[in-house]
Formats: C-alpha cells, structure tokens, sequence
C-alpha cells in the first residue's frame, strides 16, 4: 500500500512505561517493573520502516515522544528513533522534536536534549505537594520548578504542563498555582481540566464517594480565570487548553491533530491518521494495545488499518478543529469530504452568540469556549 497526500507529515512515538500508573490516567500505559526496553526499540524502529512504504518520500515536519512517560526512555534511543526518522523521511529544517517530560526524570534532561529534542513539555501538573500526591506523582513542586528551569536553559521551546479543578481545590487555590508559573515567564502553557475517565482509579474513588468533582460552576469559572491571567501574561489561547506567547511558541505537532492533518502513530496502543477522503480515503491506523503483541508484530503487515467514511472524518475534523483560535475552515472541510456542519445547529448557536460563522470558516466564540465539545457535538454532520 502506498498512499500519497499533500499535507504535513508528523511522527508520533507512544513509549508506554511508566514509573506508577497515575489515577486519572486511561491513557495505554503500563508499569515498567524493570522491563527490557530493547525489543519495543527495535520493534519501533521495524514499525517506522514499514511507515515509509506507505506513505513515501515525504518530509516530518514534527516528531512528538508522548505516553506513558518518554522521559524514561534511554537517550541512546530517542537518539536512534530520530536518526530513522531522518534517513526514512527527512526532516524539515524548523521540524518540531518534542517530548514529554516528567519532573522526577530532570536530570536526563541534559541527555535527552544531546539527542536531538528540541522542545519539551514539563509536567509540572500542580504546586500543591498534597495535591501531586493525590495525582500519584512521583515528585513534589520543588521538582516540577527545577525541571522546567532546568528545560528552559536547554532548550527554547518549553511547555509547563497543569492540572485544574482537582478534588478540594478552590479558585483562590488555582489562582495562586497559575499566577506562580506564569510569573516565571513561561513562554507555553497547557492547563488541562481534570475529567474523571471510566476505568480509572479516580473513576472508582467518584462511585466510592471518596473523591468529589468541583461543581461544574467552580471548573467553569477555574476555566475563566485562566484565559484571564494568561492573557494578560501575554499568553494568546490559540487552543481551549493551550496559551503560547505568539506563534513561534505553539505546538507544531498538536496542529496535525487539531487541523486534520497527517501522522504516524507507532508504539502501543498508537493512533494515525493519513490522507482525506477527497485523495482515495482517509486512513485511521490503531496499533496493538500491549506491549509484547506490539513487538510480535513488528515483523508482520501492518494491521490496524481502516478507511474512514466521508462522513466519518468529517466527524472528526469538526470536532478537532474548533478547538484552535483559527476556527474550522469550512471550506476545506467540504472540499476534502463532501460534508458542512450542521446548518440549523449552526444558525441556533450563531444567534445564542457561542460561535462566529460565515461562509469560509466557524469558531467558538468567547463565550462558547466553556461548551467546545458539546457545541462540535451539535456542529458535526450526522449524516
């Protein structure tokens, strides 16, 4: 198979160990227990290979090590992961190589960097250290601001990484953690607010009755005061969870996912997307969960493989693009998929003053931040 598209191509690399398994994580991530790291190397490496007959001679314009926690990856590794990505595909020459980090891994900081990283995303997540505890992190606060000064001195592309309306926290409480971190500087910053997933150890502890959500009115308002002080930090919101001070500070890699792009998903559990239905069909690509099904499967056909409906990624495209400041571009919507948003849901909300549309484009307004998944919900064609 070979399948040819003009868009941006990314890399993502999905390392899937961690040191402890965090509550309110249901990401595909697994306790390392000292495992042997080198077969899911090779295996990842075998994988990339396979990647390139499919998609051929095309430059990444972002590589991105997520989790799972890349931090604990060897930079020996990492170093080899990029150098094929090179030799296969190339990269441009301002291509994004991120990472995540994780506090209690900052002095591989260094080293990782010496491998070819050039931006890292810091999960500094809190600077409660009752709270971090609470997360089931394996660092305090201390650690999460060394590590992210340590980052800024290696690189110039650094991301510090939050985590809002927790259990017991109050605004006065986010306000503290956030004004804290901006006033360092930071040039990016994420703030994610906490959701209770099914299958996590949170999710049991809401149905136990021994962890208790923020009322909807207090997240919502924790929301409101982040595009407040963030803004007037000088950092714009050019995603409903992420604040960059100006363009040359934004995730290049996020963009292929909200903007519908192109990417390589490899490792377990790993997602891809490549090519639209207005170029023979766009493929999704999901990779075996475990661990050792993905290495047994690093010499075989890729498998995974699904061509997505017109309507299908549509879907999708609505429900990722809103998400960015830039809104979703109407017109190649329609020209890659046949499909527009949803006529009627659209003029209702226009008039309710939650979204700005013309012909070309549609975007969350202000106010219809607070309600972005339920409005691309209602926005997204149903067929």
């Amino acid at each position: 198979m070979s399948i040819s598209s003009p868009a941006a191509l990314g890399l993502y690399i999905h390392w899937p160990y961690c040191a402890r398994i965090c509550p309110y994580c249901d990401f595909n991530v697994y306790k390392a227990r000292g495992a042997d790291s080198a077969p899911l190397v090779e295996a990842l490496l075998a994988d990339m290979a396979r990647w390139r007959e499919v998609t051929g001679p095309r430059a990444l314009t972002s590589v991105h090590f997520g989790g799972g926690t890349p931090s604990l990856m060897e930079a020996r590794d990492i170093a080899r992961v990029l150098e094929k990505a090179e030799t296969l595909w190339g990269l441009e020459p301002d291509a994004e190589l991120g990472l995540e980090a994780n506090p209690a891994e900052r002095a591989r900081l260094a080293d990782i960097v010496s491998a070819g990283i050039n931006r890292l995303s810091v999960g500094v997540q809190s600077l409660d250290d009752a709270a971090l505890a609470r997360l089931g992190r394996d660092h305090d606060a201390r650690a999460g601001l060394d590590a992210l000064e340590i980052a800024r001195s290696l690189v110039a592309r650094v991301s510090a990484d939050l985590i809002y309306a927790r259990h017991g926290q109050s605004l006065a409480d986010w306000e503290g953690e956030l004004s804290a971190v901006l006033a360092l500087g930071v040039d990016h910053l994420s703030a994610y607010q906490l959701t209770i997933e099914d299958g996590t150890a949170f999710a049991r502890q809401v149905k136990r009755g021994t962890l208790v959500p923020p009322p909807e009115e207090l997240a919502a308002d924790m929301f409101e005061l982040t595009q407040g002080l963030t803004g007037a930090a000088g950092l714009e919101a050019y995603e409903i969870s992420n604040h960059a001070r100006g363009d040359a500070h934004r995730s290049r890699h996020n963009r292929l996912y909200w903007t519908g792009g192109d990417w390589i998903g490899i490792g377990p559990g790993a997602h891809g997307r490549i090519a639209s239905h207005a170029a023979g069909g766009r493929i999704a690509h999901a990779a075996p969960l475990r661990p050792a099904d993905y290495i047994a499967a690093s010499g075989q056909p890729l498998c995974g493989l699904e061509r997505l409906s017109a309507l299908e990624e549509a879907q999708e495209r609505v429900l990722m693009g809103l998400r960015i400041i830039d809104g979703l571009d109407r017109t190649r919507l329609r020209s890659l998929t046949g499909h527009d948003i949803d006529a009627n849901a659209a003029q209702a909300l226009h008039d309710d003053g939650l979204i700005v549309m013309d012909a070309a484009r549609v975007r969350l307004a202000p106010q219809g931040r607070l309600y972005a998944d339920r409005i691309a919900t209602m926005l997204a064609p149903d067929g």
